[in-house]
């Protein structure tokens, strides 16, 4: 069956299409409609008539930053694009992968298609053919403060375009060149203002905030279920969770995190502990703190979407008015405040589960479970130290994970001879997000193994009266992971958990995204 394709033909895209390109669960095709190809390279004709007629654009007859007081012999201008490339390759850090490169390709293509980027359609033939031909540049992570835009990585994007440095095809690397005669494709020659075009944006911190978002998304999904599971293993409430009580403090987001806690739950039906009126804060306020990300969902989509679908270059070409607009639009403030609002919240997320966990495995809080949810019996149960070690680890992580939740927004440094006096450092910001999300993505999968090991435990107490979503989500978990009756290393379990979970193994509760 044919992959859905994704249209880039300067209409918005929604995230979930950048993501999908990311996965490789989509294709891109650049629109090849007449109108739209007359509208590209109406710019690229205009700035050429600039030029012919001895105008003076930046970038383009002058300097780049601090040097734009720098003239350019004609003879010149053709050559400087070149040199913007090649003087920004000092990228260092860990190589963005696969995934993170095709969004970047994505977010960049889509950019350029708004049509006001003095670009050739040429070039989004060249650009749309690297994600075509899954060609991708090895960019280094690090080297950008966010302005002006994310330079010294997508220089390894430009210059791959024009057939120099590395890339990762068909699994191996090589050489740019190499890839594109592979598929028949000859280097691009930049024009004037293609080369400050393509590197003057915010296409990387953007890509990664896309990416960010859709796994915060499912991460506060997950953490909603396991959460229900950790009431039935804990002999919790379920009428923390009632509809009536959350109507009297209306965030929606939380009103639906406590919805799907009481689905889960079958909240409606008479506790077996009712003489237990409040639950500790971990279990009674998961909504109040998997809801402040929830809540924040929808407002993190419409920043990350607008510079999704937005010119952020300069400066930016009116062909229609015949004119240069010199201004800003590569600044990442926007995506640097989503990224180090996102990375808070996720990390209060595993905080949460932390606690939870914290509950769990103490004889003084679990209500009857063993010790560090320990499955030995008998004179076994003295040797065995069940998720002592993982309860540990999940600390570990967790600690760690707040530790990232400073603000990179706040640190904005004046480089380039104070040119760029004030940076957006939204390309930390994002990294910083993942970092934050791969952290709190493994508390989450230790939190699956504890909630499948407590409610094993408890079934051997009395048997489990579980809603059938929950009951269908526990024999997923027991087909996974088997119950942990002596003691056993569970790193193996824990990784191939990441990769269920990043491959989307569980999306609970199918109503509509947060951010619709």
């Amino acid at each position: 069956m044919p992959l859905p394709e994704i249209l880039f033909d300067g209409q918005p895209l929604r995230l979930e299409a950048v993501v999908a390109l990311a996965r490789g669960q989509a294709v891109a095709r650049l629109s090849d409609a007449p109108t739209f190809v007359r509208r590209i390279d109406a710019g690229a004709e205009f700035v050429a008539r600039l030029l012919a007629e001895d105008g003076v654009v930046y970038g383009i007859t002058t300097g780049y930053g601090d040097s734009c007081t720098v003239s350019i012999p004609p003879a010149l201008v053709e050559q400087l694009p070149t040199h913007l490339y090649t003087y920004h390759g000092c990228g260092a850090g860990a190589l963005l992968t696969p995934e993170q490169t095709r969004a970047v390709l994505a977010v960049r293509l889509q950019s350029l298609a708004q049509g006001v980027s003095g670009v050739s359609y040429a070039l989004l033939k060249q650009l749309a053919a690297l994600l075509a031909h899954d060609i991708l540049p090895q960019i280094p992570s690090e080297g950008s403060v966010g302005a002006s835009g994310d330079l010294t990585p997508l220089s390894y994007v430009a210059a791959v375009l024009c057939g120099e440095r590395q890339v990762w095809f068909r699994g191996e690397s090589m050489p740019a060149a190499q890839a594109l005669a592979a598929v028949g494709l000859q280097p691009h020659k930049l024009r004037p203002k293609e080369g400050l075009a393509i590197m003057n944006g915010t296409a990387v911190m953007t890509a990664l905030a896309c990416l960010a978002w859709d796994r915060a998304d499912q991460l506060g999904r997950l953490a909603t279920r396991c959460t229900a599971a950790n009431v039935v293993a804990s002999q919790g409430n379920a009428h923390h969770f009632d509809e009536t009580l959350f109507a009297a403090k209306p965030h929606p987001g939380q009103q639906r995190v406590a919805a799907r806690l009481r689905a889960d739950l079958a909240s409606d039906r008479p506790t077996r502990n009712e003489q237990r009126l409040q639950d500790r804060y971990s279990l009674r306020c998961a909504p109040h703190v998997i809801g402040v990300l929830e809540d924040s969902l929808p407002w993190l989509r419409q920043l990350i979407e607008n510079e999704l679908n937005s010119a952020n270059d300069n400066p930016l070409i009116d062909a229609e008015g015949e004119r240069v607009l010199h201004g800003g639009h590569f600044y990442g403030g926007h995506i640097a405040m989503a990224m180090d609002t996102l990375k808070t919240a996720v990390a209060n997320v595993a905080d949460l589960l932390d606690r939870q966990l914290a509950l769990l495995v103490d004889t003084r809080f679990n209500h009857g479970l063993p010790s560090n949810l320990s499955g030995a019996l008998g004179e076994r149960a003295a040797i065995n130290h069940g998720l002592k070690a993982l309860q540990i680890s999940v600390s570990a992580w967790t600690a760690e994970a707040l530790k990232q939740t400073m603000p990179a927004s706040v640190f904005s440094r004046s480089t380039e001879c104070h040119n760029q006096d004030k940076v957006s450092m939204g390309t930390i910001a994002a990294r910083d997000c993942l970092r934050v999300l791969d952290l709190s993505e493994q508390v989450l999968v230790a939190m699956l193994i504890a909630a499948r090991q407590a409610l094993g435990l408890r079934e051997r107490l009395a048997p489990l009266n579980l809603t059938p979503v929950l009951s269908q989500w526990l024999a997923d978990l027991c087909a996974r992971i088997p119950l942990i009756e002596e003691d056993r290393a569970l790193d193996r379990e824990l990784q191939q958990l990441l990769q269920a979970l990043r491959a989307q193994a569980w999306n609970p509760y199918g109503e509509a995204d947060a951010g619709a």
